[in-house]
């Protein structure tokens, strides 16, 4: 039975594509055990005692699998994996694709790479992340460096940076048998009856490796921890919700991985690729749902460790078919045949035409090549020069079909033969000048070329001033080319074995998307749909954008014991940003700025360059507090604090994360290995009235995770939100996440200004991995 929450329309039948690896694995699974692996002879222990030297900038957070582990059973969200990095907090969208913030500054101003690849959301609400494509079970590592990256990590983003990587390939010793292995997990939360599987293998002589990681998650809509809304319809006949019910929350998804590596004596190939389908991730604080997203890519990369030092290059290839449209919370029919626009619900109707609309179809297609050099030599026994080179060629093409109504005749197209490249040289110099001292340097120099063809609307003599628009749009040189500049400075100073200080420098620059530049329509629903950060308001693009330039201050000061049994850092950031794409409230009659603010309802808005500045402070610490009977007892904390306005206007940035906390006790005894979480948040009252973002309560929320592990079986559970405690996001945007989304405001009076996403009430959880 197909599923409530896919399109209102025969949808094609899949046949998932983790079936059939499933199928090619099994028979390894029965494998007899005597063409099992041979027991490895015992090899007498050597323990080799040093120093280890780490390498600046220290990252925020590291992220090791065996530290994932438990984030398998309580999420599919791999960005919300990144919670308790210092400095990092959740931007919510849809159920797999959060976007993750960095003191306050997130998606395309933050530098996100998944096994090396620079992917981009093709999407005009940013509904594919990068992050979105790998699944929390395929992780290996995730490493941020929050404030100043190091430009080898950086580039075009002005925030800092994440990268993800998949599970290295390991081979067999020498002499040895193959290794043949593999893992199966599942889980359920019962909130939203989230369901998944997964599933790896892998198979490796000393030389070859070939490797097969798949996931599958599915999960219905989530509830709150009350009720937060009067109303029940969603603008379909017979379709309502509970009114604790958080609409347009569910979402599907696929994803496999399939990597071959050659390994001869120092150099090593690898090949992978990635695919993922998503039949549907519907969206609580947008006016549209995905209801297709298909991607494919390709990564090929080599590594060698050579007589003069290391050398990496990478090439990569991927191709995205997004889809969007109503989902099943959201009224799918419009025209005066449907009812028009004061009826509640929209009543099926055809053939499609000038009366009658069925949906709002968009498709957007994306293509990514890349290609990267990077070497790493030693200079003396005390220095490290890392060089490379970065190409990268973005193409987008945004189209949306007519439907009927007022959107007919014709195609509408958003971004028609979108063009983003960059291309980049980079160089850092890392130096051990003493025991106590060690400094980076660096820069980078990037080139970034857009361009777009001309535009048209659904009807040139329609409404919504499409003609004018367009027109005005098609007259204008599309063409731009930014010199952009990166550079960092950083410093370490060990003063004891207790005590490290790390401060640097950092000035970083990006370039506009092409949603930023290129998008140019002023009418109210087409500027609806241009709207990556979930506010319920519409975005025109602006051809005129200048590069975002920040520089940040930033110093974090550690002690810790020698053995790092107990540590507390602080680091106080600031950064100023020159050019700061913020946004303007947009009157579509005269085109040009509004002269009276609205503040009680959606909005239009332009992007224009401003300015900005950010500063805040990050703590965290983990100390021991017991060992007895009963097992290891153990303390661990963090605190977040960004503030973030605008010096033009005084008003705030969207999207900040008020003061928050959140303080663990830890135990473990024997394979047991259990915690208490207490989440705290404070109210968000300092918003961005520009925006009409909406302000939010504190909260405090109580979690607790369990887990108990055998030689090769792993069993988590926990409950979050324990005590069903209601409260909104603070970073969740606004709530559009059923009913008639397409006008602004449509009659009856909805979607309503001033309804903040809730967050979800108790959950239980369970998951259990097998290792074969």
């Amino acid at each position: 039975m197909p599923s409530r929450y896919q399109p209102q329309r025969a949808p094609a039948h899949r046949l998932s594509l983790l079936s059939a690896s499933l199928a090619a694995v099994f028979p390894l699974l029965y494998m007899p055990a005597s063409q099992a692996a041979e027991p490895v002879a015992q090899l007498e222990e050597v323990v080799v005692r040093g120093t280890r030297v780490e390498p600046l900038p220290q990252a925020a957070g590291q992220l090791r699998q065996s530290q994932l582990l438990p984030g398998r059973a309580a999420t599919s969200d791999t960005a919300s994996l990144l919670a308790d990095v210092p400095g990092v907090s959740l931007n919510a969208a849809g159920g797999v694709s959060s976007l993750p913030s960095i003191h306050g500054l997130a998606d395309d101003r933050l530098r996100i790479k998944v096994d090396g690849m620079d992917l981009i959301a093709s999407c005009p609400n940013h509904m594919n992340p990068a992050l979105s494509y790998i699944d929390p079970t395929q992780l290996g590592s995730l490493k941020v460096y929050a404030g100043i990256s190091p430009v080898s990590a950086g580039g075009d983003s002005i925030g800092g940076s994440i990268l993800a990587e998949t599970r290295a390939p390991e081979f067999a010793t020498p002499g040895q048998a193959p290794i043949l292995k593999g893992e199966a997990g599942g889980f359920y939360r019962s909130n939203n009856a989230a369901r998944g599987l997964s599933l790896s293998a892998t198979y490796a002589t000393d030389r070859f490796n070939i490797s097969y990681s798949g996931a599958t998650s599915q999960a219905d809509n989530y509830t709150a921890g009350d009720d937060f809304k009067d109303y029940d319809f969603t603008g379909r006949v017979g379709h309502t919700l509970p009114r604790d019910e958080v609409g347009s929350t569910a979402y599907e998804t696929h994803n496999h991985t399939v990597g071959l590596a050659f390994k001869q004596d120092r150099h090593l190939f690898e090949a992978r690729l990635g695919l993922q389908d998503m039949p549907y991730q519907l969206y609580p604080n947008q006016r549209m749902d995905m209801l297709k997203n298909d991607q494919a890519s390709v990564n090929l990369r080599y590594t060698g460790e050579l007589d003069w030092g290391h050398l990496e290059a990478r090439v990569y290839h991927e191709k995205v078919d997004h889809f969007m449209d109503f989902g099943a919370d959201k009224r799918y029919w419009y025209g005066t045949a449907s009812g028009g626009g004061t009826a509640l619900d929209g009543i099926p109707c055809s053939p499609i035409g000038p009366s009658c609309a069925a949906g709002m179809p968009m498709y957007t297609e994306g293509k990514t090549t890349g290609v990267s050099v990077k070497a790493e030599a030693p200079l003396g026994e005390q220095d490290l020069l890392r060089l490379g080179a970065d190409l990268q060629t973005y193409r987008l093409n945004d189209w949306w079909p007519p439907s009927g109504a007022g959107m007919w005749p014709g195609t509408f197209w958003n971004i028609r033969d979108g063009e983003r490249d960059r291309t980049a040289i980079w160089g850092e110099l890392e130096t051990r000048k003493s025991e106590q001292w060690m400094t980076l340097i660096g820069a980078r120099v990037e080139q970034v070329k857009m361009n777009a063809g001309d535009v048209v609307g659904y009807n040139p003599a329609g409404g919504g001033f499409q003609g004018r628009d367009a027109t005005a749009f098609n007259a204008l040189d599309h063409q731009s080319t930014d010199h952009n500049l990166d550079l960092s400075a950083l410093a370490r100073y060990t003063a004891s074995a207790n005590f490290d200080i790390e401060f640097g420098f950092a000035h970083k620059e990006r370039s506009p998307n092409v949603y930023e530049r290129f998008t140019w329509s002023t009418w109210q629903m087409a500027a609806l749909m241009n709207n990556f950060v979930g506010d319920g308001n519409g975005y025109i693009g602006n051809l005129a954008l200048k590069p975002e330039k920040a520089n940040t201050l930033s110093t974090t000061f550690d002690w810790h014991a020698e053995d790092q049994r107990w540590g507390f850092r602080a680091t106080p950031y600031y950064t100023r940003v020159s050019d700061y794409i913020d946004a303007v409230q947009w009157n579509a009659t005269t085109n040009q700025v509004a002269t009276t603010l609205v503040t009680d309802k959606f909005s239009v808005l332009k992007y224009v360059n401003q300015s900005a500045r950010i500063y805040g402070l990050d703590l965290s610490g983990h100390m021991p507090l017991a060992r007895n009977d009963a097992g290891e007892w153990g303390l661990k904390g963090r605190l977040n604090y960004t503030r973030g306005s605008n010096r033009d206007t005084g008003d705030g940035l969207y999207n900040m994360m008020p003061l928050n906390a959140k303080l663990t006790v830890t135990h473990q005894l024997g394979g047991w290995d259990n915690s208490v979480e207490l989440v705290a948040v404070a109210a968000k009252t300092h918003v961005s009235t520009m925006r009409n973002e909406i302000r939010t309560p504190g909260y405090g929320l109580v979690n607790l995770r369990g887990s108990y592990s055998w030689k090769t079986v792993r069993l988590d559970f926990g409950i979050e939100n324990l005590f069903n405690r209601f409260y909104y996001l603070p970073t969740g945007g606004a709530y559009v996440g059923q009913g008639t989304t397409m006008t602004n405001p449509a009659v009856p009076n909805y979607p309503q200004w001033g309804t903040a996403v809730p967050g979800m009430g108790r959950t239980l959880y369970a998951g259990v991995n097998v290792k074969f």
